[in-house]
């Protein structure tokens, strides 16, 4: 049976490098898991003051999370560390108190960059800050992408032999954990 994956990619553009590699995880993923992306970058400012109304955007953030078997988080890295959506993201799934929409969620992390650490760092904090969260988190394998443009097609697929081995792995190892832990 196909798992439910919500999807949260990092960087807000359209085109950009994480957005692509997420394309190519969701293809390799076909049959096994189905992805639902987030779009966090219309979530306003974290304020405990909005929960008297609080904004559609989050309403449908919480509700995507809780209806999925599982998350992927594919992040850059800006400044050793990943980018704010992404906290902001966090911070309104914990919220309000006793409805935390990412506890025992079953998590992945992964990302890149053109550098050869492959946005390590990011998701180095971005692991141990949903672990806090109480997602549970998957630890190997560990997938730091170091992105090269000729190892992808515009169409999502993965046209590296060696690259598409390595993602597909991941993916693998992704819908076992959901299946285990979800």
């Amino acid at each position: 049976m196909t798992k439910t994956v919500a999807l949260l990619v990092g960087s807000l553009r359209q085109q950009s490098l994480n957005r692509k590699l997420a394309k190519a995880l969701e293809t390799l993923a076909e049959g096994r898991l189905t992805f639902t992306e987030l779009n966090i970058g219309v979530l306003p400012h974290y304020n405990d003051e909005l929960w008297d109304s609080p904004p559609a955007s989050v309403l449908e953030l919480k509700e995507t999370l809780k209806q999925a078997d599982g998350v992927l988080v594919v992040t850059p890295e800006y400044n050793r560390t990943y980018p704010g959506v992404i906290k902001n993201a966090l911070d309104w799934g914990t919220r309000p108190w006793g409805d935390n929409s990412w506890s025992g969620k079953p998590a992945a992390v992964t990302g890149t960059s053109p550098g050869a650490i492959g946005a390590a760092m990011a998701q180095g904090h971005l692991k141990n800050d949903l672990l806090h969260v109480g997602a549970i988190v998957m630890s190997q394998p560990e997938a730091y992408i170091q992105w090269k443009d000729d190892a992808y097609a515009e169409d999502g697929s993965v046209t590296d032999e060696k690259t598409a081995e390595f993602l597909k792995g991941f993916v693998n190892a992704l819908a076992d954990w959901i299946e285990k832990h979800g």
